[in-house]
């Protein structure tokens, strides 16, 4: 097999490592114990794995996680009938009024050629210092680096140290004084990476996979954007709607032409009216807003430097969210020293290297010879990139792309990523500890105007060769709540789940977006802890002319407005499933419901939308709406007729003492205004109605990108007989007040979370391959299954699943479509209490997670580890336990059925 063997490119290839851990190494393999019985009985009352992470002063450890919340203040005792948010009194607006902000568009975070022939620059990663609110602490321990000094630090040409295969463990954590000062012991050698060390948490096939481009980011408390990253963005601020005269090209206020080309001078804030927010209650990427996106490109592997510039104590957290990281790119095909896992966290002064290969599930089994079109990296004239095909070696662009390997089935295009502190999750991203990315590929490659026979074509703009977002627009939607002050806030100690009092979008209270009159395509994501949505877009109508009645006396009415998704969990679609009244999606017998509604969407999942404006005049005005409302953070109770909400029959009010909400949710109801404004170009997109499914008598149209696996072919369903059959039942048996949610596999005991605890393990079937080579790769059916009314978004991380059957029944359109990895199960009435998937299992080994996304669930400790194994590997892989002085190991123990599973899917 041919890979890559130098940081030119052009070296003599050479095979990476790709054996078990010698038995000197740290992170070497150990036995499974013949009976595990005791082992995993051991691991009940053992020392919890991520304790090192909230160690005190002098010697002292916390009880337990709850303490590290110490700071947080319930702000009220009395229960309300409406009790929003959990357990807290209603967000102040400070005179905020709806939609009058604009909204703020992704800011990229724009990735660079690693190239080790740049002079890397001198400064060092720069040390918490003390200073004044907002954007720091009088106690260093408490405080991070001032916002110059990381603005300076991140604007450095190069990257220094130099990324290498393993773990970085001869640099020193450059703020060993600090950490010595505020724990009051000396640290021996603290490693500057906190990857973990050895061959076991290696960059797997480095050199096949060696990082072409990277960039540098750090996990900072809140601060003023300086414009860092403005001569970054892949517009320039120069081409399409963020140019000079778009819609975009001012960042935050239309009135304001400070704002014009830049980022600088934007803070955190909720709403312009609102207070700036301190740096211990909100942690973004880079400590600033815009939020951040990444845009990748199939083929070109990438390399993350991930900073921690938190405080050093880990109760300085405005009462919650927790020091150390680790960061989870979901749901992308990484291996696992890159996937996040949850015990593989980082602490502050720290770095972490993340390697994502970025290439197509199947690489090694399907189109190994890169001659698939549709399998491929867009690109512009002069790119290069290299490809291990038949004739391995740098390739140029033709006509806009170079093919790749693997199968072009398993395309994604919108993800994600954010913290995956093991406890922590929830608190952490909450607290801003996410973004989004996407993926750009022949397929979808982000120019409409590129007619190929392979680009699909959907909206985004034509300015560039690829990555144009003039009509491509990323929106990531989750409930907040903050306190009597203005600073976020939120309550740790409802393990049920958290319900925040107002939904923003893009970290906004109710802003408004600015549309041309043509196709835009939406990347909606879910970024609540616990709360579930169901969106809904309307028109807004002067007069009574419209379908629905606005509220009495308004003088308005309202028309729903028909789309289409095109995508499900950042997979394309086979087929463009569409809103607009003219297909029974669900089965159910009403077609009518679907008109300009997407159906629940959970915690995580992506829902990808194309809506054409076209047919609206400059001034119109069309608003997304929430219809669904919750009682508390365990089930999503029932959806609101969207009639009632927008006549606002349906309508939250706080009660004359102030102190609760009443009559409802206050989240429910409009959040987004859209205003539509003139067109003048050519709108040369695809049209979606092209590749509908089936209606009726009417035909299927073209297929987008097919499913691997075809339900109606008896062949493939037959093969699917013999795979190793595994369950999942997500519940609260056996659960403790520490950690009340459980998983039971298999049918057997039903544990909390243990990162040592192994409850899976498929095998690879094989390992590297050279071109040419052809193969299945191994594929199994899981069934997840959840009862007692609770509501569960379970995610599987690495790959993705088809869904077999959902209650027994076939799946709707939305998902009979789609590959998945958030799969909803449980008590609201569009998922049910179980769901079977098959997935296939490729390419890379190491340690995973599956976990319930509500992640108040996932924290309280739904979540369990799965291994994906060498082939003909026998003993099992240790567990990393980071501390400040460095990461140790521990034994690793799989349950009985962790290999065998309970069969196969013929004995069920």
């Amino acid at each position: 097999m041919a890979a890559l063997a130098s940081t030119t490119l052009t070296a003599q290839a050479a095979l990476d490592v790709t054996g078990p851990p010698t038995t000197t190494d740290p992170s070497h393999y150990t036995d499974q114990p013949a009976d595990p019985t005791q082992a995993l009985a051991d691991l009940l009352t053992s020392t919890p794995a991520n304790e090192a992470s909230m160690e005190l002063p002098n010697g002292a450890v916390m009880e337990n996680k709850r303490i590290v919340n110490i700071e947080n203040v319930i702000q009220r005792d009395a229960l309300y009938p409406y009790n929003y948010p959990t357990n807290g009194l209603p967000s102040p607006l400070f005179g905020a009024q709806a939609y009058t902000q604009k909204l703020l568009m992704f800011e990229e975070f724009g990735p660079e050629k690693l190239d080790p022939a740049v002079a890397a620059g001198t400064l060092p990663f720069p040390r918490p210092v003390s200073g004044l609110a907002p954007e720091l602490d009088a106690q260093v321990s408490r405080s991070g680096p001032a916002g110059a000094d990381l603005d300076a630090f991140l604007k450095q040409a190069g990257i220094s140290p130099f990324p290498q295969r393993e773990s970085n463990t001869s640099l020193q954590n450059p703020w060993k004084p600090d950490v010595e000062l505020f724990l009051g012991r000396f640290l021996t050698d603290p490693p500057a990476e906190g990857r973990p060390p050895g061959e076991g948490w290696a960059h797997q096939r480095w050199n096949e996979f060696y990082p072409q481009n990277y960039f540098k980011t750090v996990q900072a408390g809140a601060r003023m954007n300086g414009g860092l990253r403005d001569n970054k963005q892949l517009h320039g601020y120069k081409v399409g709607e963020f140019g000079p005269g778009g819609l975009y090209y001012n960042t935050a206020n239309n009135a304001n032409p400070a704002f014009n080309g830049t980022t600088k001078g934007i803070g955190i804030r909720i709403h312009p009216a609102m207070p700036l927010q301190d740096h211990k209650s909100i942690w973004t990427f880079d400590g600033t807003l815009p939020p951040k996106l990444l845009m990748a490109r199939y083929g070109q592997p990438m390399l993350m430097r991930h900073y921690n510039a938190l405080p050093i104590d880990p109760q300085a957290n405005a009462g919650f969210g927790l020091h150390t990281i680790s960061t989870h790119e979901h749901n992308g095909h990484s291996p696992a020293e890159s996937d996040g896992f949850a015990n593989a966290f980082f602490f502050p002064g720290q770095f972490y290297d993340y390697r994502w290969p970025l290439q197509l599930a199947g690489y090694d089994s399907i189109n190994t010879t890169a001659t698939d079109p549709r399998a491929s990296f867009p690109c512009a004239p002069g790119e290069t990139l290299w490809v291990n095909d038949a004739n391995p070696g740098l390739k140029n662009c033709v006509n806009g792309k170079i093919n790749i390997r693997g199968d072009w089935r398993e395309t994604m295009s919108t993800h994600w990523f954010h913290d995956h502190m093991l406890d922590f999750t929830a608190q952490n991203v909450y607290k801003g500890n996410a973004v989004m990315m996407n993926y750009y590929s022949g397929l979808d490659r982000g120019n409409e105007a590129i007619n190929d026979g392979v680009n699909l074509r959907f909206p985004s703009g034509s300015g560039m060769p690829w990555g144009n977002r003039d009509y491509d627009v990323n929106l990531v939607i989750g409930d907040k709540a903050w306190d009597q002050t203005g600073q976020l806030w939120f309550n740790p100690f409802n393990t049920d789940g958290f319900i925040g009092d107002q939904l923003l979008t893009n970290w906004q209270y109710k802003p408004v977006l600015d549309v041309r009159a043509r196709k835009y395509r939406f990347r909606i994501l879910n970024g609540s802890v616990s709360r579930y949505l169901a969106l809904s877009l309307v028109q807004e109508v002067k007069g009574s002319s419209g379908e629905m009645p606005g509220p009495a006396g308004s003088g308005v009415s309202y028309n729903r407005v028909p789309f289409h998704m095109i995508a499900n969990d950042g997979n394309i679609l086979e087929h463009a499933v569409p809103f607009d009244g003219t297909m029974d999606l669900d089965a159910n017998g009403n077609a009518s419901e679907h008109k300009g509604s997407l159906p629940t969407q959970a915690i995580a999942e992506r829902y990808d939308i194309v809506v054409d404006f076209s047919k609206f005049k400059a001034g119109d005005k069309l608003y997304f709406v929430n219809t669904m409302h919750h009682d508390t953070g365990i089930v999503a109770k029932r959806k609101v007729p969207l009639a009632d909400i927008l006549s606002e029959r349906y309508k939250a009010v706080i009660t004359p003492d102030k102190k609760s909400w009443d009559k409802g949710d206050p989240a429910v109801g409009k959040f987004l205004q859209l205003a539509v404004q003139a067109y003048t170009g050519i709108d040369q997109s695809m049209n979606p109605a092209e590749y509908e499914p089936a209606k009726g008598i009417k035909p299927a149209g073209k297929k987008m990108i097919p499913l691997w696996l075809d339900r109606n072919n008896p062949t493939q369903m037959a093969a699917l007989q013999n795979a190793r059959y595994r369950t999942f039942d997500f519940g609260r048996s056996s659960g403790t007040d520490l950690d009340p949610w459980t998983v039971k596999t298999d049918g057997g005991v039903s544990y909390f979370a243990d990162p040592r605890r192994i409850s899976a393990a498929p095998q690879l079937k094989n390992g590297p391959t050279d071109a040419g080579f052809a193969a299945d790769g191994t594929t199994e059916v899981w069934r997840i299954t959840s009862g007692g009314g609770w509501s569960h978004p379970v995610h599987i991380h690495f790959e993705e699943g088809i869904i077999l059957d959902r209650n027994g029944n076939a799946p709707p359109e939305w998902e009979k479509w789609s590959r998945k990895d958030v799969y909803r199960v449980g008590g609201d009435p569009e998922s049910g209490g179980s769901l079977t998937i098959a997935l296939h299992f490729r390419e890379f080994a190491g340690t995973y997670v599956e976990h319930c996304h509500n992640t108040q669930h996932e924290d309280n400790a739904m979540l369990l580890r799965w291994d994906i194994e060498h082939p003909g590997q026998f003993q099992v892989m240790p567990t990393p336990l980071p501390t400040w002085d460095g990461v140790e190991y521990a034994p690793s123990v799989g349950i009985p059925t962790f290999r065998t599973g309970s069969g196969t899917m013929a004995v069920h």
